[in-house]
């Protein structure tokens, strides 16, 4: 119990429980492990328990009927997945997938955090917080699928990316990652061979530069 009590004063989320709520938490919560390219968990599968990502990276996505994987979002760490049940869901509708090595999670079931929820008004308020975020970056990500060409919607993903976990590396900006150009086409609404040549139009454009692992953005403002 003691190591989901020290990961608890680490997430940022349970920062408003006072010492006897994350005690509570801790003795009803886990910590468990997934190797790389393993599912946390299947469509249809019951919604049971909330998830919050501690290390690695993770992507959230469905099948389409000819069985092509789409990514909705990719979970960093201190990020919320699975939370749906906590709305009602009964079963999965998506699944999450580890995208690392070493990826480490918290979970806890529905029950406890909505006893917790009851009881505490700040972790209600940033829990549906939250859920608005992702439903607004839900909500421009489908205009720029229906509205914007597939350069600009590569670029949204580069600037998004660098908004949530850029570096500043001298004037420029860079991002890690553990994507595949197939993971980005996915992410996008692309294809791979697109991103392949968006990616190269915009390095021989001197914007950027990229290897396997990252992305170094030379300015974010001509980025376009």
């Amino acid at each position: 119990m003691s190591l989901q009590r020290n990961l608890i004063e680490q997430i940022e989320l349970f920062n408003c429980l006072n010492d006897n709520e994350k005690t509570f938490l801790a003795e009803r919560s886990e910590i468990k492990t997934k190797g790389r390219y393993n599912y946390i968990y299947l469509a249809d599968e019951p919604s049971s328990h909330l998830n919050i990502l501690l290390k690695g990276t993770i992507k959230i996505g469905t099948h389409s009927s000819d069985g092509k994987e789409i990514i909705k979002s990719i979970i960093h760490p201190q990020a919320i997945f699975g939370e749906m049940c906590i709305m009602g869901q009964q079963k999965r509708v998506d699944f999450a997938k580890s995208m690392s090595s070493g990826v480490e999670y918290f979970t806890v079931n529905k029950e406890t955090f909505s006893q917790l929820m009851k009881s505490n008004s700040t972790l209600s308020q940033e829990f549906m917080s939250g859920i608005g975020d992702r439903l607004t970056r839900a909500e421009t990500r489908l205009e720029s699928l229906i509205f914007k060409d597939a350069r600009s919607r590569i670029i949204d993903f580069l600037k998004e990316s660098l908004e949530k976990r850029g570096r500043q590396v001298g004037f420029e900006m860079m991002f890690k990652h553990s994507l595949t150009q197939q993971d980005i086409a996915n992410l996008t609404g692309t294809s791979r061979q697109t991103v392949t040549s968006v990616l190269n139009e915009l390095k021989k454009e001197n914007l950027i530069y990229f290897t396997r692992k990252s992305i170094l953005v030379r300015d974010v403002a001509k980025l376009a």
